[in-house]
Protein backbone atom coordinates (compact mmCIF):
# COMPACT_ATOMS: atom_id res chain seq x y z
CA UNK A 1 0.00 0.00 0.00
CA UNK A 2 2.80 2.44 0.83
CA UNK A 3 4.74 1.90 -2.61
CA UNK A 4 1.34 2.21 -4.61
CA UNK A 5 0.83 5.95 -2.78
CA UNK A 6 4.42 6.78 -2.99
CA UNK A 7 4.24 6.32 -6.82
CA UNK A 8 1.15 8.40 -6.96
CA UNK A 9 2.81 10.97 -5.05
CA UNK A 10 5.64 11.20 -7.28
CA UNK A 11 3.59 11.68 -10.63
CA UNK A 12 1.54 14.15 -9.30
CA UNK A 13 5.34 15.85 -8.70
CA UNK A 14 6.15 14.70 -12.31
CA UNK A 15 2.71 16.52 -13.18
CA UNK A 16 3.79 19.65 -11.31
CA UNK A 17 7.22 20.13 -12.93
CA UNK A 18 5.55 19.67 -16.18
CA UNK A 19 3.34 22.26 -15.73
CA UNK A 20 7.06 24.50 -14.45
CA UNK A 21 8.20 24.55 -17.81
CA UNK A 22 5.49 25.85 -19.56
CA UNK A 23 4.30 28.48 -16.83
CA UNK A 24 6.09 31.90 -16.27
CA UNK A 25 5.23 31.72 -12.73
CA UNK A 26 8.53 32.22 -10.50
CA UNK A 27 10.31 29.54 -9.45
CA UNK A 28 9.43 30.07 -5.59
CA UNK A 29 6.40 30.34 -6.29
CA UNK A 30 6.60 26.63 -7.58
CA UNK A 31 8.99 26.07 -4.61
CA UNK A 32 6.11 26.96 -2.04
CA UNK A 33 3.39 24.98 -4.32
CA UNK A 34 5.17 22.01 -3.74
CA UNK A 35 6.07 22.34 0.22
CA UNK A 36 2.60 22.92 0.30
CA UNK A 37 1.56 19.52 -1.09
CA UNK A 38 4.00 17.46 0.66
CA UNK A 39 2.38 19.11 3.72
CA UNK A 40 -0.61 18.31 3.13
CA UNK A 41 0.59 14.17 2.55
CA UNK A 42 2.25 14.99 5.86
CA UNK A 43 -0.44 16.28 7.74
CA UNK A 44 -2.52 12.73 7.06
CA UNK A 45 -0.12 11.06 8.56
CA UNK A 46 1.10 9.75 4.69
CA UNK A 47 5.18 9.43 5.70
CA UNK A 48 4.63 9.27 9.40
CA UNK A 49 5.82 6.11 10.47
CA UNK A 50 3.81 4.93 13.57
CA UNK A 51 4.30 5.47 16.46
CA UNK A 52 7.40 7.86 15.77
CA UNK A 53 7.43 11.53 18.16
CA UNK A 54 7.87 14.38 16.49
CA UNK A 55 12.06 14.90 17.41
CA UNK A 56 12.55 18.82 19.00
CA UNK A 57 12.99 21.67 16.62
CA UNK A 58 16.02 23.02 16.80
CA UNK A 59 16.52 26.71 18.83
CA UNK A 60 17.30 29.29 16.69
CA UNK A 61 18.74 32.99 16.64
CA UNK A 62 17.16 36.10 15.38
CA UNK A 63 18.44 36.46 12.03
CA UNK A 64 16.99 38.15 8.94
CA UNK A 65 16.17 34.98 7.21
CA UNK A 66 14.62 33.72 10.54
CA UNK A 67 10.81 34.66 8.87
CA UNK A 68 12.08 31.95 5.61
CA UNK A 69 13.37 29.36 8.18
CA UNK A 70 10.23 29.26 10.32
CA UNK A 71 8.23 29.29 6.90
CA UNK A 72 10.21 25.94 5.25
CA UNK A 73 9.46 24.28 9.12
CA UNK A 74 6.10 25.34 8.95
CA UNK A 75 4.78 24.34 5.47
CA UNK A 76 6.73 20.69 5.28
CA UNK A 77 6.48 19.74 9.29
CA UNK A 78 9.84 17.47 8.58
CA UNK A 79 9.58 15.78 11.38
CA UNK A 80 8.80 12.25 10.33
CA UNK A 81 10.72 9.77 8.51
CA UNK A 82 10.07 8.37 5.31
CA UNK A 83 8.27 5.14 5.45
CA UNK A 84 10.83 2.50 3.50
CA UNK A 85 10.95 -0.82 4.15
CA UNK A 86 14.86 -1.28 3.82
CA UNK A 87 16.55 -4.72 3.57
CA UNK A 88 19.20 -5.62 6.33
CA UNK A 89 22.04 -7.10 4.56
CA UNK A 90 24.52 -7.50 7.76
CA UNK A 91 24.40 -6.66 11.04
CA UNK A 92 21.28 -4.89 12.57
CA UNK A 93 20.81 -1.57 15.05
CA UNK A 94 21.98 -1.53 18.91
CA UNK A 95 19.05 -0.35 21.47
CA UNK A 96 21.32 2.01 22.75
CA UNK A 97 22.16 5.46 21.35
CA UNK A 98 25.87 6.07 19.35
CA UNK A 99 27.17 9.67 19.44
CA UNK A 100 27.95 9.30 15.55
CA UNK A 101 26.76 7.63 12.80
CA UNK A 102 28.80 7.59 9.57
CA UNK A 103 26.94 7.13 6.73
CA UNK A 104 28.16 5.93 2.94
CA UNK A 105 26.53 4.87 0.21
CA UNK A 106 27.87 2.92 -2.64
CA UNK A 107 27.01 1.30 -6.17
CA UNK A 108 28.35 -0.72 -8.58
CA UNK A 109 31.56 1.09 -10.05
CA UNK A 110 32.94 0.42 -13.84
CA UNK A 111 36.25 0.62 -12.68
CA UNK A 112 37.42 0.31 -9.12
CA UNK A 113 35.62 -0.36 -5.95
CA UNK A 114 36.74 1.66 -2.84
CA UNK A 115 34.55 0.40 -0.56
CA UNK A 116 36.57 -1.97 1.54
CA UNK A 117 39.12 0.18 2.22
CA UNK A 118 37.11 3.02 3.05
CA UNK A 119 35.23 0.82 6.03
CA UNK A 120 38.75 -0.68 7.08
CA UNK A 121 39.94 3.25 7.23
CA UNK A 122 37.42 4.37 9.52
CA UNK A 123 37.88 0.83 11.91
CA UNK A 124 41.49 0.85 11.66
CA UNK A 125 41.92 4.86 12.54
CA UNK A 126 39.48 4.58 15.84
CA UNK A 127 40.98 3.48 18.87
CA UNK A 128 38.71 0.65 21.23
CA UNK A 129 37.04 3.18 23.03
CA UNK A 130 35.95 5.58 20.32
CA UNK A 131 34.60 2.53 18.30
CA UNK A 132 31.98 2.41 21.05
CA UNK A 133 30.31 5.85 20.28
CA UNK A 134 30.76 4.89 16.34
CA UNK A 135 28.17 3.23 13.92
CA UNK A 136 28.69 2.87 10.30
CA UNK A 137 26.24 2.47 8.07
CA UNK A 138 26.42 1.55 4.21
CA UNK A 139 23.66 1.68 1.91
CA UNK A 140 24.53 -0.51 -1.12
CA UNK A 141 22.36 1.35 -3.22
CA UNK A 142 22.69 -0.07 -6.26
CA UNK A 143 19.77 -1.84 -8.45
CA UNK A 144 22.13 -5.28 -8.90
CA UNK A 145 21.00 -6.93 -6.22
CA UNK A 146 23.43 -10.30 -7.21
CA UNK A 147 26.04 -7.24 -7.01
CA UNK A 148 25.01 -6.60 -3.09
CA UNK A 149 24.93 -9.95 -2.27
CA UNK A 150 28.12 -10.65 -3.36
CA UNK A 151 29.64 -7.52 -1.83
CA UNK A 152 28.24 -7.76 1.60
CA UNK A 153 29.45 -11.98 1.52
CA UNK A 154 32.98 -9.57 1.66
CA UNK A 155 32.19 -6.89 4.09
CA UNK A 156 30.84 -9.73 6.29
CA UNK A 157 33.84 -11.87 6.23
CA UNK A 158 36.41 -8.87 6.86
CA UNK A 159 34.47 -7.19 8.96
CA UNK A 160 32.57 -9.91 11.28
CA UNK A 161 33.68 -8.60 14.64
CA UNK A 162 32.27 -5.44 13.56
CA UNK A 163 29.17 -6.32 12.78
CA UNK A 164 28.68 -8.66 15.51
CA UNK A 165 29.67 -5.68 17.75
CA UNK A 166 27.64 -3.27 16.20
CA UNK A 167 30.25 -1.06 14.65
CA UNK A 168 28.92 -1.83 11.20
CA UNK A 169 25.59 -1.88 9.26
CA UNK A 170 25.04 -3.01 5.77
CA UNK A 171 21.37 -2.36 4.07
CA UNK A 172 19.93 -1.67 1.07
CA UNK A 173 16.78 -0.07 -0.12
CA UNK A 174 14.17 -1.63 -2.75
CA UNK A 175 14.19 -0.56 -6.09
CA UNK A 176 10.17 0.12 -6.08
CA UNK A 177 10.85 3.01 -3.50
CA UNK A 178 12.32 5.08 -5.74
CA UNK A 179 10.83 7.79 -8.17
CA UNK A 180 10.93 8.13 -11.39
CA UNK A 181 14.50 7.95 -13.22
CA UNK A 182 13.63 8.35 -16.28
CA UNK A 183 12.66 11.30 -18.69
CA UNK A 184 14.24 13.92 -15.94
CA UNK A 185 15.03 17.59 -16.78
CA UNK A 186 18.56 18.38 -18.57
CA UNK A 187 19.41 21.17 -15.90
CA UNK A 188 22.67 22.61 -16.79
CA UNK A 189 22.74 20.56 -19.73
CA UNK A 190 24.16 17.68 -18.73
CA UNK A 191 23.72 14.15 -20.63
CA UNK A 192 20.63 11.80 -20.18
CA UNK A 193 23.02 9.27 -17.87
CA UNK A 194 24.43 12.27 -15.89
CA UNK A 195 21.07 13.54 -15.02
CA UNK A 196 19.92 10.10 -14.27
CA UNK A 197 22.95 9.27 -12.13
CA UNK A 198 22.77 12.57 -10.03
CA UNK A 199 19.24 11.89 -9.15
CA UNK A 200 19.65 8.49 -8.11
CA UNK A 201 22.57 9.67 -6.11
CA UNK A 202 20.15 12.24 -4.01
CA UNK A 203 17.39 9.42 -3.55
CA UNK A 204 20.32 7.06 -2.24
CA UNK A 205 21.75 9.54 0.42
CA UNK A 206 18.00 10.43 0.99
CA UNK A 207 17.37 7.01 2.15
CA UNK A 208 20.29 6.61 4.10
CA UNK A 209 19.45 9.62 6.26
CA UNK A 210 16.43 8.44 6.45
CA UNK A 211 17.39 5.39 8.44
CA UNK A 212 20.07 7.21 10.06
CA UNK A 213 18.02 9.13 11.89
CA UNK A 214 17.34 7.76 15.65
CA UNK A 215 20.83 5.66 15.55
CA UNK A 216 22.97 9.21 17.05
CA UNK A 217 23.37 12.33 18.01
CA UNK A 218 25.59 13.25 15.00
CA UNK A 219 25.29 11.91 11.41
CA UNK A 220 28.53 12.58 9.60
CA UNK A 221 28.44 11.72 5.59
CA UNK A 222 30.94 10.50 4.19
CA UNK A 223 31.77 8.98 0.49
CA UNK A 224 32.97 5.29 -0.35
CA UNK A 225 36.35 5.69 -1.61
CA UNK A 226 38.05 8.12 1.78
CA UNK A 227 40.52 7.52 4.16
CA UNK A 228 40.36 8.81 7.57
CA UNK A 229 42.94 10.99 9.63
CA UNK A 230 43.91 9.01 12.80
CA UNK A 231 41.36 9.59 16.09
CA UNK A 232 39.20 11.73 13.82
CA UNK A 233 36.21 11.08 16.04
CA UNK A 234 38.51 12.83 19.44
CA UNK A 235 39.52 15.91 16.66
CA UNK A 236 35.24 15.73 15.94
CA UNK A 237 34.01 15.98 18.85
CA UNK A 238 36.46 18.41 20.48
CA UNK A 239 35.07 20.69 18.20
CA UNK A 240 31.50 19.96 18.21
CA UNK A 241 32.23 20.64 21.77
CA UNK A 242 33.78 23.87 21.51
CA UNK A 243 30.02 24.85 19.23
CA UNK A 244 27.92 23.97 22.52
CA UNK A 245 26.08 26.90 22.70
CA UNK A 246 25.88 27.76 19.08
CA UNK A 247 23.80 27.72 16.28
CA UNK A 248 24.96 25.27 13.15
CA UNK A 249 23.54 23.40 10.54
CA UNK A 250 26.52 21.91 9.07
CA UNK A 251 29.89 21.45 9.75
CA UNK A 252 32.50 20.59 7.20
CA UNK A 253 35.96 18.39 7.92
CA UNK A 254 36.84 18.23 4.11
CA UNK A 255 36.47 20.76 1.81
CA UNK A 256 35.66 18.19 -1.09
CA UNK A 257 32.21 16.99 -2.35
CA UNK A 258 29.99 14.73 0.26
CA UNK A 259 33.01 14.59 2.64
CA UNK A 260 33.29 14.92 5.87
CA UNK A 261 29.75 16.75 6.64
CA UNK A 262 28.59 16.89 10.32
CA UNK A 263 24.74 17.02 10.95
CA UNK A 264 22.80 16.78 14.17
CA UNK A 265 20.53 13.61 13.62
CA UNK A 266 17.63 15.77 14.79
CA UNK A 267 17.67 17.10 11.47
CA UNK A 268 18.16 13.88 9.24
CA UNK A 269 14.20 13.63 8.51
CA UNK A 270 14.38 17.30 7.22
CA UNK A 271 17.41 16.81 4.73
CA UNK A 272 15.94 13.36 3.46
CA UNK A 273 12.73 15.27 2.54
CA UNK A 274 14.41 17.78 0.62
CA UNK A 275 16.74 15.60 -1.33
CA UNK A 276 13.37 13.97 -2.03
CA UNK A 277 11.96 16.73 -3.21
CA UNK A 278 14.43 18.29 -5.49
CA UNK A 279 15.93 14.89 -6.32
CA UNK A 280 16.21 15.93 -10.16
CA UNK A 281 16.88 19.35 -10.06
CA UNK A 282 20.71 20.00 -9.00
CA UNK A 283 23.65 17.59 -7.61
CA UNK A 284 23.61 16.97 -4.04
CA UNK A 285 26.68 18.84 -3.05
CA UNK A 286 24.18 21.88 -4.44
CA UNK A 287 21.28 20.78 -2.57
CA UNK A 288 23.20 20.45 0.66
CA UNK A 289 24.29 24.34 0.48
CA UNK A 290 20.83 25.31 -0.13
CA UNK A 291 19.64 23.31 2.65
CA UNK A 292 22.40 24.97 5.00
CA UNK A 293 21.54 28.19 3.59
CA UNK A 294 17.22 27.78 4.23
CA UNK A 295 17.95 26.81 7.62
CA UNK A 296 20.13 30.34 8.51
CA UNK A 297 23.74 28.97 8.29
CA UNK A 298 24.50 31.31 5.62
CA UNK A 299 28.58 30.79 6.13
CA UNK A 300 30.55 28.01 5.81
CA UNK A 301 32.14 26.49 9.00
CA UNK A 302 34.96 24.31 8.03
CA UNK A 303 37.77 23.54 10.32
CA UNK A 304 41.32 22.58 9.19
CA UNK A 305 43.40 20.23 9.07
CA UNK A 306 40.76 18.12 6.86
CA UNK A 307 39.82 14.76 8.68
CA UNK A 308 39.28 12.98 5.82
CA UNK A 309 40.52 12.53 2.47
CA UNK A 310 39.64 11.36 -1.29
CA UNK A 311 41.83 8.68 -2.16
CA UNK A 312 39.63 7.43 -5.26
CA UNK A 313 40.79 7.29 -9.03
CA UNK A 314 37.50 6.16 -11.02
CA UNK A 315 34.42 8.28 -10.12
CA UNK A 316 31.18 6.34 -9.61
CA UNK A 317 29.93 7.69 -12.76
CA UNK A 318 31.08 5.78 -15.95
CA UNK A 319 34.44 5.03 -13.92
CA UNK A 320 35.56 8.67 -15.20
CA UNK A 321 39.08 9.95 -13.72
CA UNK A 322 38.58 11.68 -10.71
CA UNK A 323 41.67 12.78 -8.99
CA UNK A 324 40.61 15.48 -6.69
CA UNK A 325 42.39 15.67 -3.02
CA UNK A 326 42.10 17.81 -0.38
CA UNK A 327 45.28 19.47 0.05
CA UNK A 328 44.41 20.44 3.82
CA UNK A 329 44.38 16.78 4.93
CA UNK A 330 46.80 15.62 7.49
CA UNK A 331 47.08 11.82 8.78
CA UNK A 332 47.74 12.93 12.13
CA UNK A 333 45.24 15.78 12.34
CA UNK A 334 44.31 15.93 16.56
CA UNK A 335 45.25 19.17 17.06
CA UNK A 336 42.59 21.09 15.33
CA UNK A 337 42.15 24.45 17.36
CA UNK A 338 38.52 25.49 19.12
CA UNK A 339 38.01 29.20 19.20
CA UNK A 340 35.59 29.86 22.14
CA UNK A 341 32.52 32.27 21.58
CA UNK A 342 34.03 35.96 21.68
CA UNK A 343 33.15 39.24 20.87
CA UNK A 344 35.39 41.40 18.08
CA UNK A 345 36.58 44.44 18.58
CA UNK A 346 39.15 46.79 16.02
CA UNK A 347 39.98 50.22 15.48
CA UNK A 348 41.72 49.70 12.38
CA UNK A 349 39.61 51.00 9.21
CA UNK A 350 38.24 47.91 7.39
CA UNK A 351 38.26 47.17 3.68
CA UNK A 352 35.03 46.60 2.36
CA UNK A 353 33.45 43.12 3.91
CA UNK A 354 36.73 42.25 5.46
CA UNK A 355 35.74 41.94 8.85
CA UNK A 356 37.27 41.13 12.37
CA UNK A 357 35.11 37.96 12.26
CA UNK A 358 36.70 36.35 9.16
CA UNK A 359 39.82 35.61 10.94
CA UNK A 360 38.34 34.31 13.94
CA UNK A 361 36.41 32.40 11.65
CA UNK A 362 36.58 28.90 10.13
CA UNK A 363 35.67 30.37 6.96
CA UNK A 364 38.29 30.61 4.18
CA UNK A 365 38.62 33.99 4.50
CA UNK A 366 40.62 37.04 6.54
CA UNK A 367 40.40 40.25 7.79
CA UNK A 368 41.83 43.15 6.13
CA UNK A 369 42.34 46.57 7.30
CA UNK A 370 44.22 49.77 5.79
CA UNK A 371 47.66 50.75 7.14
CA UNK A 372 47.60 50.61 11.02
CA UNK A 373 49.36 52.86 13.09
CA UNK A 374 50.95 52.88 16.53
CA UNK A 375 48.72 51.85 19.20
CA UNK A 376 45.83 50.20 16.75
CA UNK A 377 44.42 46.99 18.38
CA UNK A 378 42.76 43.83 17.60
CA UNK A 379 40.60 42.50 20.71
CA UNK A 380 39.04 38.74 20.96
CA UNK A 381 36.52 39.07 24.11
CA UNK A 382 35.25 35.80 25.82
CA UNK A 383 31.27 35.13 26.71
CA UNK A 384 32.98 33.05 29.28
CA UNK A 385 36.74 33.53 30.58
CA UNK A 386 38.64 30.39 29.87
CA UNK A 387 41.74 28.71 30.27
CA UNK A 388 44.03 29.11 27.10
CA UNK A 389 46.99 26.21 26.24
CA UNK A 390 47.94 27.49 22.74
CA UNK A 391 47.56 30.75 20.82
CA UNK A 392 48.61 31.07 17.22
CA UNK A 393 48.05 34.04 14.78
CA UNK A 394 49.05 34.14 11.49
CA UNK A 395 49.06 37.20 8.79
CA UNK A 396 49.77 37.70 5.07
CA UNK A 397 48.98 35.64 2.52
CA UNK A 398 50.84 33.46 -0.28
CA UNK A 399 49.49 36.34 -2.57
CA UNK A 400 49.93 39.80 -0.36
CA UNK A 401 53.12 38.71 1.66
CA UNK A 402 54.21 42.22 2.52
CA UNK A 403 50.27 42.97 4.10
CA UNK A 404 51.86 41.24 7.32
CA UNK A 405 51.81 42.91 11.03
CA UNK A 406 55.69 43.96 10.79
CA UNK A 407 55.55 45.38 14.17
CA UNK A 408 53.52 43.94 17.05
CA UNK A 409 52.42 42.13 20.40
CA UNK A 410 50.56 39.78 21.86
CA UNK A 411 48.14 40.09 25.20
CA UNK A 412 45.88 38.71 27.48
CA UNK A 413 43.57 40.19 29.79
CA UNK A 414 41.46 40.07 32.48
CA UNK A 415 38.85 42.22 34.52
CA UNK A 416 36.65 43.19 31.98
CA UNK A 417 34.77 46.67 32.10
CA UNK A 418 32.02 48.34 30.92
CA UNK A 419 32.89 50.73 28.01
CA UNK A 420 31.30 53.01 25.32
CA UNK A 421 32.40 50.17 22.95
CA UNK A 422 31.28 47.42 25.10
CA UNK A 423 33.41 45.14 27.46
CA UNK A 424 36.92 45.20 27.57
CA UNK A 425 39.68 43.90 29.62
CA UNK A 426 41.70 46.51 32.23
CA UNK A 427 44.78 44.62 32.70
CA UNK A 428 46.69 42.71 30.47
CA UNK A 429 50.21 40.86 30.37
CA UNK A 430 52.54 40.52 27.35
CA UNK A 431 52.93 37.06 26.05
CA UNK A 432 55.48 37.85 23.47
CA UNK A 433 56.18 39.98 19.88
CA UNK A 434 55.13 39.19 16.19
CA UNK A 435 58.09 37.66 14.11
CA UNK A 436 58.00 37.75 10.15
CA UNK A 437 54.13 38.81 10.57
CA UNK A 438 53.04 35.44 12.90
CA UNK A 439 53.19 34.22 16.18
CA UNK A 440 52.75 30.86 18.21
CA UNK A 441 52.70 30.91 21.91
CA UNK A 442 52.79 27.32 23.65
CA UNK A 443 51.55 26.57 27.32
CA UNK A 444 49.69 29.67 27.79
CA UNK A 445 47.95 28.22 31.21
CA UNK A 446 51.16 27.19 32.75
CA UNK A 447 52.77 30.83 31.64
CA UNK A 448 49.09 32.85 33.08
CA UNK A 449 48.06 32.19 36.38
CA UNK A 450 44.30 33.65 35.77
CA UNK A 451 41.42 32.74 33.44
CA UNK A 452 41.66 34.78 30.41
CA UNK A 453 38.88 36.84 28.93
CA UNK A 454 40.49 39.14 26.19
CA UNK A 455 43.07 38.37 23.69
CA UNK A 456 45.04 41.33 22.04
CA UNK A 457 46.55 42.04 18.97
CA UNK A 458 48.79 45.49 19.46
CA UNK A 459 50.33 47.28 16.56
CA UNK A 460 53.76 48.73 18.20
CA UNK A 461 54.73 50.80 15.01
CA UNK A 462 53.00 52.05 12.27
CA UNK A 463 53.57 50.79 8.46
CA UNK A 464 52.39 51.71 5.35
CA UNK A 465 51.44 48.61 4.29
CA UNK A 466 47.71 47.05 4.42
CA UNK A 467 47.29 44.28 7.15
CA UNK A 468 45.32 40.89 6.67
CA UNK A 469 45.38 38.55 9.61
CA UNK A 470 44.72 35.43 7.83
CA UNK A 471 43.96 33.25 10.92
CA UNK A 472 43.35 33.46 15.07
CA UNK A 473 43.52 29.82 16.12
CA UNK A 474 42.81 29.26 20.15
CA UNK A 475 43.38 25.79 21.87
CA UNK A 476 41.48 25.85 25.15
CA UNK A 477 41.90 23.67 28.11
CA UNK A 478 38.78 24.31 29.27
CA UNK A 479 35.43 22.37 29.26
CA UNK A 480 33.54 24.51 26.43
CA UNK A 481 29.71 23.19 27.76
CA UNK A 482 30.66 26.09 30.58
CA UNK A 483 30.75 28.91 27.90
CA UNK A 484 27.24 31.17 27.77
CA UNK A 485 26.81 31.83 24.15
CA UNK A 486 24.82 33.36 21.63
CA UNK A 487 26.65 32.33 18.80
CA UNK A 488 30.62 31.39 17.93
CA UNK A 489 31.55 35.24 17.57
CA UNK A 490 29.90 38.72 16.89
CA UNK A 491 31.25 42.07 15.58
CA UNK A 492 30.73 44.87 17.88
Amino acid sequence: MTVTIMKLVWKSLDKMRCFRKRSTIPFLGVLITCLLFFNLYMEDGYMMEAGKKPLRETPMHPSNTERYVHTFRDLTNFSGTINVTYRYLAGNPLPRKKYLTIGLSSVKRKKGNYLMETIKSIFDQSSYEELKEIVVVVHLADFDLAWCENLVQDISRKFAHHIIAGHLLVIHAPEEYYPSLDGLKRNYNDPDDRVRFRSKQNVDYAFLLNFCTNLSDFYMMLEDDVRCSRNFLTSLKKVVTSREGSYWVMLEFSKLGYIGKLYHSRDLPRLAHFLLMFYQEMPCDWLLIHFRDLLAQKDVIRFKPSLFQHMGYYSSYKGAENKLKDDDFEEDSIDIPDNPPASLYTNIHVFENYDATKAYSSVDEYFWGKPPSTGDFFVIVFNKSTKISKIKIVTGTDDRQNDILHHGALEVGEKLVGTKRGRQCSSYITLGEFKYGNIEVQDVDHKIAFDIECVRIVVTASQKEWLIIRTISLWTTQPPSQWDTEGPYHLD
